[in-house]
Protein backbone atom coordinates (compact mmCIF):
# COMPACT_ATOMS: atom_id res chain seq x y z
CA UNK A 1 0.00 0.00 0.00
CA UNK A 2 1.22 3.50 -0.86
CA UNK A 3 1.62 5.86 2.08
CA UNK A 4 2.51 9.26 0.61
CA UNK A 5 4.26 10.58 -2.42
CA UNK A 6 3.98 12.22 -5.81
CA UNK A 7 2.88 11.02 -9.24
CA UNK A 8 2.81 12.68 -12.65
CA UNK A 9 -0.65 13.64 -13.93
CA UNK A 10 -1.76 12.07 -17.22
CA UNK A 11 -1.44 15.28 -19.25
CA UNK A 12 2.26 15.54 -18.39
CA UNK A 13 3.30 11.88 -18.76
CA UNK A 14 6.43 11.60 -20.92
CA UNK A 15 7.24 15.32 -20.72
CA UNK A 16 10.31 15.06 -18.50
CA UNK A 17 8.63 15.96 -15.21
CA UNK A 18 10.85 15.11 -12.22
CA UNK A 19 9.31 13.70 -9.07
CA UNK A 20 10.10 16.01 -6.12
CA UNK A 21 13.11 15.21 -3.97
CA UNK A 22 14.51 16.51 -0.69
CA UNK A 23 17.97 17.94 -1.35
CA UNK A 24 19.59 17.20 2.02
CA UNK A 25 19.06 14.71 4.85
CA UNK A 26 17.59 17.44 7.11
CA UNK A 27 15.41 19.14 4.47
CA UNK A 28 11.69 19.13 5.34
CA UNK A 29 10.47 20.15 1.89
CA UNK A 30 10.27 18.37 -1.44
CA UNK A 31 11.25 20.73 -4.27
CA UNK A 32 8.46 21.32 -6.81
CA UNK A 33 9.36 22.39 -10.33
CA UNK A 34 7.47 24.30 -13.00
CA UNK A 35 6.17 21.91 -15.66
CA UNK A 36 6.49 24.55 -18.39
CA UNK A 37 7.76 28.09 -18.91
CA UNK A 38 5.45 30.77 -17.51
CA UNK A 39 5.87 34.57 -17.44
CA UNK A 40 4.55 36.33 -14.33
CA UNK A 41 3.83 39.97 -15.18
CA UNK A 42 4.35 42.73 -12.58
CA UNK A 43 1.45 42.93 -10.13
CA UNK A 44 -0.13 39.84 -11.67
CA UNK A 45 -0.91 36.30 -10.61
CA UNK A 46 0.09 33.22 -12.60
CA UNK A 47 -0.97 29.64 -11.98
CA UNK A 48 2.17 27.60 -12.65
CA UNK A 49 1.53 23.92 -13.39
CA UNK A 50 3.77 21.32 -11.76
CA UNK A 51 2.51 18.29 -13.69
CA UNK A 52 2.21 16.52 -10.32
CA UNK A 53 -0.39 15.15 -7.97
CA UNK A 54 0.18 14.02 -4.38
CA UNK A 55 -1.21 11.07 -2.46
CA UNK A 56 -1.22 10.82 1.33
CA UNK A 57 -3.11 9.40 4.29
CA UNK A 58 -6.56 10.84 5.08
CA UNK A 59 -5.24 12.64 8.19
CA UNK A 60 -2.39 14.34 6.32
CA UNK A 61 -2.01 17.49 4.26
CA UNK A 62 0.64 18.70 1.82
CA UNK A 63 1.57 22.32 2.52
CA UNK A 64 3.11 24.37 -0.29
CA UNK A 65 5.68 27.06 0.49
CA UNK A 66 7.61 29.45 -1.77
CA UNK A 67 11.33 28.81 -2.15
CA UNK A 68 13.33 31.56 -0.42
CA UNK A 69 15.20 32.42 -3.63
CA UNK A 70 11.90 33.03 -5.48
CA UNK A 71 10.72 35.48 -2.81
CA UNK A 72 13.95 37.29 -2.01
CA UNK A 73 15.79 37.35 -5.34
CA UNK A 74 12.87 37.39 -7.79
CA UNK A 75 10.11 39.27 -5.94
CA UNK A 76 7.58 36.43 -6.19
CA UNK A 77 5.30 35.15 -3.46
CA UNK A 78 2.54 32.60 -3.16
CA UNK A 79 -0.78 34.34 -3.73
CA UNK A 80 -2.30 32.42 -0.81
CA UNK A 81 0.92 32.56 1.28
CA UNK A 82 0.73 28.82 2.08
CA UNK A 83 -0.92 26.36 -0.24
CA UNK A 84 -2.95 23.49 1.16
CA UNK A 85 -3.39 20.23 -0.75
CA UNK A 86 -5.92 17.98 0.98
CA UNK A 87 -5.70 14.19 0.78
CA UNK A 88 -8.97 14.01 -1.19
CA UNK A 89 -7.65 16.37 -3.87
CA UNK A 90 -5.73 13.39 -5.29
CA UNK A 91 -7.36 12.00 -8.46
CA UNK A 92 -10.40 14.29 -8.21
CA UNK A 93 -12.77 14.24 -11.20
CA UNK A 94 -12.05 17.79 -12.38
CA UNK A 95 -8.25 17.89 -12.76
CA UNK A 96 -6.84 14.59 -11.46
CA UNK A 97 -5.37 16.43 -8.47
CA UNK A 98 -2.92 18.49 -10.54
CA UNK A 99 -0.98 20.80 -8.22
CA UNK A 100 -0.57 24.38 -9.43
CA UNK A 101 1.59 27.00 -7.74
CA UNK A 102 -0.18 30.39 -7.53
CA UNK A 103 2.64 32.95 -7.89
CA UNK A 104 2.14 36.69 -7.50
CA UNK A 105 4.76 39.10 -8.83
CA UNK A 106 5.13 41.98 -6.38
CA UNK A 107 7.95 43.52 -8.42
CA UNK A 108 8.08 46.03 -11.28
CA UNK A 109 9.44 43.71 -13.99
CA UNK A 110 8.13 40.51 -15.55
CA UNK A 111 9.64 37.30 -14.16
CA UNK A 112 10.12 34.27 -16.38
CA UNK A 113 9.84 30.89 -14.70
CA UNK A 114 11.53 28.28 -16.86
CA UNK A 115 10.16 24.77 -17.23
CA UNK A 116 12.06 22.53 -14.80
CA UNK A 117 12.91 25.42 -12.46
CA UNK A 118 12.38 24.74 -8.74
CA UNK A 119 9.72 27.19 -7.55
CA UNK A 120 8.20 25.87 -4.32
CA UNK A 121 8.51 23.14 -1.76
CA UNK A 122 5.95 20.76 -0.38
CA UNK A 123 5.88 19.49 3.18
CA UNK A 124 3.66 16.58 4.24
CA UNK A 125 2.14 17.00 7.71
CA UNK A 126 -0.37 15.28 9.98
CA UNK A 127 -3.24 17.39 11.26
CA UNK A 128 -5.66 17.14 14.18
CA UNK A 129 -9.48 17.33 14.19
CA UNK A 130 -11.71 18.64 16.97
CA UNK A 131 -14.10 16.56 19.07
CA UNK A 132 -17.37 15.96 17.24
CA UNK A 133 -15.91 16.70 13.80
CA UNK A 134 -18.29 15.19 11.23
CA UNK A 135 -16.37 15.99 8.03
CA UNK A 136 -15.29 12.37 7.72
CA UNK A 137 -18.91 11.44 7.04
CA UNK A 138 -19.26 14.17 4.39
CA UNK A 139 -19.37 14.15 0.63
CA UNK A 140 -16.58 13.03 -1.67
CA UNK A 141 -14.66 15.87 -3.37
CA UNK A 142 -15.50 16.14 -7.05
CA UNK A 143 -13.84 19.42 -8.01
CA UNK A 144 -10.28 20.53 -8.43
CA UNK A 145 -8.52 23.71 -7.37
CA UNK A 146 -10.51 25.68 -4.79
CA UNK A 147 -13.42 23.23 -4.70
CA UNK A 148 -13.77 22.65 -0.93
CA UNK A 149 -17.17 23.85 0.23
CA UNK A 150 -18.64 24.40 -3.24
Amino acid sequence: MKTRGFEIVSKYQGRGIDLPQRKTAASAGYDLQAARTVVVEPGQLAMVPTGLKAYMQSDEVLTIHIRSSMAIKRGLMLANHVGIVDADYYNNEENEGHIFIALWNRGKAAVTIEGGERIAQGIFMKYLAVDGDEAGAGEVRKGGFGSTGR
